[in-house]
């Protein structure tokens, strides 16, 4: 199989899909590997260190598309890419297709396959394509928020853990997942005061047991989570429905009634965000206002830190990606059935359920897309 690695293009995104160990590993299985010139540069890897690796260095996006049989991205495709899907293409990298109408609609006109990261899914629920930016995000959503509570950078001017006879910060997360409880550690291991809500009491007694310091977990409803949020220096929004559009749990009043400089960071953004005030903003401008309230949206939070980041994500995609190129995709499919709720678009039907009810469209079973059935 030809496997295409175009340079991501979005805002400030330096992280790439394969770093050179990956390059590697594909060629070693006899796959040619096509590494779009300077794609690695930003996470520190040369076109040299490519090459050494057995891939083969393109000039430009559009011929590692139209080469490829498989393109592995970490973004989601922009629309100056959409012009590159064809019906003989699998497309592998983040989609979040529940924020994404246009995308989403593009995927089914062209009949592209498309395996997203965020919906690949083990039996027991994990997300193993998810969990590492997640990781990412939840640290950082910390690391960002101490930085805007400075008072240059417009916040309240509290510093996180606070000092000896000086209170500590409070934290507010909602959702005690993988992005939750990295935010929690970090925020903890600042010495900030720390509440985590979540809907499931079996997480919170789990929390509870694991996470040591000034912390506290609160069951999630509308009352407790307008208590908690009032009191923040710092909301994380860490909501998460896999595929689906996150639900919108903090309410504008909720916002208002922060201290002015009070911080609110969403890393639930890229499916649509769990504040009502927020909306989706970039590296070269991650901030703005609401009722004095700095909300910080951006939706590729871990391309600020690229090489940690390809690492991680790498780690987690590559053996999935040897078993799409090994074998196929109906193949991979058969022999690795947590691929299967990965599959968001085949050959232009819309296989993933929570998508088709975000944006009211037709959604086909991917059992029946492959056998020609249509809804």
């Amino acid at each position: 199989m030809i496997v295409g690695v175009p340079k991501e293009i979005k805002d400030n995104e330096y992280r790439v899909a394969l770093p050179p160990g990956g390059a590697q590993n594909l060629t070693l299985h006899g796959h040619t590997v096509l590494v779009q010139s300077q794609a690695g540069e930003g996470s520190g890897f040369t076109n040299e260190e490519y090459e050494e690796a057995g891939a083969e260095i393109v000039a430009d996006a559009a011929e590692v598309w139209q080469r490829a049989n498989m393109v592995m991205k970490v973004k989601e495709p922009l629309p100056s890419e959409y012009g590159y899907f064809r019906d003989d293409l699998l497309l592998f990298t983040y989609l979040h297709l529940a924020a994404e109408e246009e995308l989403t609609r593009k995927l089914i006109e062209s009949g592209i396959n498309s395996v997203a990261y965020e919906t690949v899914e083990l039996p027991n629920g994990a997300l193993p394509l998810l969990t590492p930016m997640s990781e990412v995000a939840g640290r950082m959503s910390i690391q960002v928020g101490a930085h805007y509570l400075e008072k240059e950078n417009g916040g309240r001017g509290i510093m996180l853990g606070g000092i000896p006879g000086v209170y500590a910060s409070y934290v507010t997360i909602i959702g005690g997942g993988v992005v939750g409880t990295n935010a929690a550690k970090m925020a903890l291991g600042m010495g900030a005061q720390v509440t985590i809500i979540d809907i499931n009491l079996d997480r919170l007694r789990y929390l509870d047991d694991v996470l040591d310091g000034n912390f506290q977990t609160l069951a999630s409803n509308p009352l407790n989570i307008a208590q908690a949020v009032a009191r923040a220096d710092l909301v994380v929004g860490a909501v998460l429905i896999p595929g689906a559009r996150a639900p919108r749990l903090v309410t504008r009043e909720m916002v208002s009634s922060m201290q002015p400089g009070a911080v609110v960071v969403d890393v639930a953004i890229d499916q649509g965000g769990s504040i009502e005030t927020i909306k989706p903003t970039s590296h070269s401008d991650p901030i703005y206002w609401v009722d004095g309230v700095i909300h910080y949206g951006v939706t590729n939070m871990p391309g600020a830190v690229p090489r940690t980041s390809t690492y991680g994500l790498s780690n987690a995609t590559l053996q999935y990606a040897l078993i799409l190129a090994d074998h196929g995709l109906e193949a991979a499919l058969e022999n690795t059935p947590s691929l299967i709720p990965g599959v968001n678009t085949y050959q232009g039907s819309l296989t993933y359920e929570a998508v088709a009810e975000a944006f009211d469209m037709t959604y086909t079973p991917l059992e029946d897309a492959m056998s020609g059935v249509t809804a």
